[in-house]
């Protein structure tokens, strides 16, 4: 059976984080600190190798279930966002320009929020209550994470102090 583009992404994705994985278990422990040096990319790549694997077993689960399907007319050509990307982009870019000034809980509410914008625009009230509480409360628990549990110092912002 031939996997489509989901399942060479995720094949690809597993590849490289299987190599990846035991480099960073060979980083160096620091008797020091609770968390070493080691422990963001080995999250990392450990979460990549799963969500790579989940999307082979998706692309295999689907063609599976498209065999003996017959094709209904001619295939319709998806819809391209390229505006959505470029967006996602330039949100993105202004979150790394604004960070050193506005502080890491201000630029990582903002870029959450105009981010979520980008991917789809709030139309009631309740989507944009929940719009900023996402928002706010992703700002805040990474902020308690890494400074309270993983010990690192965020970027405090030039304008803001914090």
């Amino acid at each position: 059976m031939r996997l489509g583009r989901d399942g060479i992404a995720g094949l690809t994705g597993l590849a490289i984080s299987v190599a990846l994985l035991p480099f960073a278990f060979g980083l160096p422990k620091l008797p020091i600190v609770p968390v070493g040096p080691g422990f963001y990319p080995i999250l990392v790549l450990s979460f990549m190798a799963g969500i790579s694997a989940v999307l082979v077993f998706q692309d295999i689960a689907a063609r599976r279930s498209a065999v003996g399907v017959p094709p209904a007319g001619q295939a319709r050509e998806p819809d391209r966002a390229y505006g959505t990307v470029a967006a996602a982009f330039a949100v993105t870019g202004a979150y790394v320009g604004l960070m050193p000034l506005l502080g890491f809980r201000v630029a990582t509410a903002l870029f959450v929020a105009a981010f979520q914008m980008v991917l789809e625009m709030p139309r009631t009230p309740r989507q944009w209550a929940m719009l900023a509480a996402v928002a706010v409360g992703t700002a805040v628990v990474t902020h308690q994470v890494f400074e309270h549990y993983l010990l690192v110092l965020l970027p405090r912002g030039t304008w803001t102090g914090w």
